[in-house]
């Protein structure tokens, strides 16, 4: 047998679409060479790909919590009830992945609509429009008023749409500086000071957004010379400004939004009455949409819609889907921005906190500019692509993403290591940002197709499980592109760790509702290439639990065929990988249905018959918390079905005798009771479990001689004598 590893020609696309899609190409020979292209792959290829069980926990651990794969610890249902089995998910929205059909609100409030670089008054009328649903701290409130009426120049720093340029107008409103005059966003800061002539009678002024380079800051001189005019006219100046935007000493105020449910709720007062009101705030819908930490703009458009509502004019569907349809829009506009308002740096970096959501920050940042790069040189391949070394700013970075620094364990091979971590506040947005990459700007994919190659080449398991959860969200949305760009070349390979993150990508695929992927992995695990073979049957480890027995049969099918291929060297890889996939499956979720469906099947040949006991001996290695001590996994599942009278309770010492009599499979047996006996001389109750199953593994004297003569001889640990439970167990043995 050729085996998963060994040389194969290029694979058309099979089962994912149209195959006239190619992924792009790569112009670095280095990336080349990482992927398994380049001339220095053929000597890449005596990987050895990380083992099944161990693999599972890496998808585990370090799946997004969008698609919430088991619990976070280790794995969902199964043989130990919440702790392994089945790899399972959340709940998903076919609106998160094919967009809302709910009607598109107005942000924008009346009367205040003007375009950016307008100059003008604000009319009266919205003026008091705005002060009858204005909210926010009074206390905050006095301060800032005080500080204007003493400096005439506030500077106001903000998120965007947090209700900043609000309440710039209410304190010059409170302040009675009216009539109130914008200024343009675009005015040099060595020219604020000429804003204010003798033409212009209005005695408040606002400046929104006010447009800053690194070579053009907002200096205290410029505030001083607009500070001396405005007093010459009894007038007040408040500017706007973002996290980032360039000053140097300029003492600043920043703007906090108030609760959005202090918002709505002043807001719908004084669209209804307090009743109605009352009862609008009480609607489930409206529970979900506060929990989500909504921008002021889209609850005051919120609003509006329950009054619409309340009138009869428009469903409860569209105040559903409302918060969707919010989250959509800011999606939209973060990428609809051009450079001025939103970098290409920041753009690379929402996309990496959709791919790294909950992740480390430091890690999602690392990987944003890498996604930087290679916009870069897609925007334009002539130029050299630069990354500011320093300069930015974790908090600010996360505020403009409308995400959250926090602080906490990020699970790693040598166990939980505490690290900073950020996360969008509304957990959704991640998937409707990766779709809106993928389908609403095709230009950034091969940039992104890039980095998502470099992230498969990745040492760390997070970086590279994070590779296959964005994929498998890009495959939810357009799955013919993401088969033939990404998930094909991954799985066609000859690097192991390619393959894997395959698995990975159509596994998460399945999860979050993709079509087809069980066609997919039954065309692979029947097809001709021998790593495309890999992929299906370590796939069928991960998925089979909602379907195992057809996730059997595929596999009945897999050995039998390689038994009449290799009928002389059926213990390569690929067997080893057949096996492994029965271990994932009697782990599982559905480790009875397996478990009868092996039993059903055990004797219909040698391929299969080798097969289930290899699958079943190595699942009987497994340990709680894969500690070396742990309480054995099939072990645990035999005391409870016993208890029970559950199903496990024959069939479990059922295999237990044919793997103890296979010659194939005697040896390994052999070694997995003689780990249970040392561990039973640790913990009381694995020796009451083993005290109980023993006895069921002896029906011929055979039987009786094998177990006896393993409880008698067996040494201890590290050559010491045998250890005493050893002795007590051979008395559990009946007589023979």
């Amino acid at each position: 047998m050729s085996g998963p590893e060994a040389e194969a020609p290029p694979h058309p696309a099979t089962g994912s679409g149209p195959s006239a899609e190619q992924p792009p190409a790569d112009t670095s020979a280095a990336e080349d060479t990482a992927q398994g292209q380049g001339p220095e792959a053929e000597s890449e290829e005596h990987d050895q790909p990380q083992n099944a069980w161990s693999a599972r926990r890496d998808l585990v651990d370090h799946s997004p919590r969008t698609m919430n794969v088991g619990a976070r610890a280790r794995f969902s249902g199964g043989v130990l009830g919440d702790q392994h089995g089945g790899i399972s998910g959340g709940h998903f929205s076919g609106d998160v992945f094919l967009g809302s059909k709910t009607e598109i609100y107005q942000l924008a409030v009346p009367g205040l609509t003007a375009p950016t670089a307008a100059s003008g008054e604000v009319p009266h009328t919205a003026l008091e429009q705005l002060a009858g649903r204005f909210v926010a701290d009074e206390q905050t409130m006095d301060r800032l008023l005080d500080r204007l009426r003493h400096d005439r120049v506030l500077v106001l720093s903000g998120a965007r749409f947090s209700g900043r340029r609000t309440a710039a107008l209410m304190l010059l409103r409170r302040l009675g500086a009216l009539p109130v005059r914008t200024l343009v966003r675009d005015t040099s800061p060595s020219a604020l000071a000429d804003q204010f002539g003798d033409r212009q009678p209005a005695r408040g002024h606002v400046l929104c957004d006010l447009t800053t380079r690194g070579d053009q800051p907002l200096r205290e001189p410029h505030l001083l010379a607009a500070r001396d005019r405005l007093a010459e006219r009894d007038a007040y100046l408040v500017v706007t400004v973002g996290p980032t935007a360039a000053l140097e000493d300029v003492a600043v105020e920043e703007w906090r939004p108030p609760a959005p449910g202090d918002v709505l709720a002043a807001q719908l007062r004084a669209l209804t009455d307090e009743e109605t009101a009352a009862k609008l705030l009480g609607l489930p819908a409206v529970a979900d949409f506060l929990d989500r930490g909504h921008q002021p703009r889209e609850v005051s458009a919120f609003a509006r819609l329950l009054g619409r509502y309340a009138a009869g004019e428009v469903t409860e569907d569209a105040i559903d889907g409302f918060s969707l349809v919010s989250l959509e829009n800011q999606v939209q506009e973060w990428f609809e921005e051009d450079e001025t308002s939103l970098h290409l740096r920041d753009k690379a970096f929402l996309v990496a906190l959709a791919a790294f959501d909950d992740g480390p920050y430091a890690l999602t940042a690392e990987l944003s500019d890498l996604l930087y790069r290679f916009l870069q040189e897609t925007e334009n391949p002539a130029r050299v692509p630069e990354v500011p070394v320093f300069g930015t700013h974790a908090g600010k970075r996360v505020q403009l993403a409308r995400a959250e620094l926090y602080v906490d364990a990020e699970h790693t091979e040598w166990g939980p290591v505490t690290q900073q971590k950020a996360r969008f506040r509304d957990e959704r947005a991640s998937l409707v940002l990766l779709r809106e990459v993928w389908t609403g700007h095709p230009s950034a994919r091969p940039a992104v197709i890039r980095w998502l190659r470099r992230l498969a080449d990745d040492g760390r398991p997070l970086v590279r499980t994070r590779a296959a959860s964005t994929v498998a969200v890009l495959a939810r949305t357009d799955l013919p592109s993401a088969m033939a760009l990404v998930i094909e070349p991954w799985g066609t390979s000859r690097r192991s760790k390619h393959r894997l993150v395959a698995v990975n990508a159509l596994t998460l695929a399945h999860l979050v509702g993709t079509p087809n992927i069980p066609r997919i992995l039954d065309a692979w695990c029947a097809g001709d290439d021998p790593r495309l073979r890999w992929v299906a049957v370590r796939a069928y480890g991960l998925v089979g639990p909602e379907r195992p027995e057809q996730a059997l049969a595929a596999l009945r099918g897999a050995v039998r065929r390689l038994y009449a291929d290799t009928p002389g060297d059926t213990d390569g890889a690929l067997a080893q990988e057949l096996a492994q996939a029965v271990e994932l499956l009697l782990l599982s979720s559905a480790s009875d249905r397996v478990l009868t469906e092996l039993r059903h099947h055990l004797d219909d040949d040698e391929a299969v018959r080798d097969l289930t006991l290899g699958g079943f001996v190595g699942a009987c290695r497994r340990t709680e918390d894969d500690e070396r001590y742990g309480t054995p996994l099939v072990l645990g599942w035999y005391a409870r079905a016993a208890g029970e009278g559950g199903p496990a309770a024959q069939g479990l010492p059922h295999l237990w005798r044919h793997a103890l009599a296979d010659p194939h499979t005697t040896r390994q047996a052999l070694d997995v009771l003689r780990d249970w006996v040392l561990i039973a001389d640790r913990s009381t109750a694995v020796e009451w479990a083993l005290a109980a199953l023993l006895p069921t593994l002896v029906t011929t004297a055979a039987e009786h001689q094998r177990l006896s003569h393993l409880l008698r001889t067996m040494p201890g640990e590290d050559g010491n004598p045998p250890p005493p439970v050893a002795a007590r167990l051979l008395t559990t043995l009946p007589a023979r």
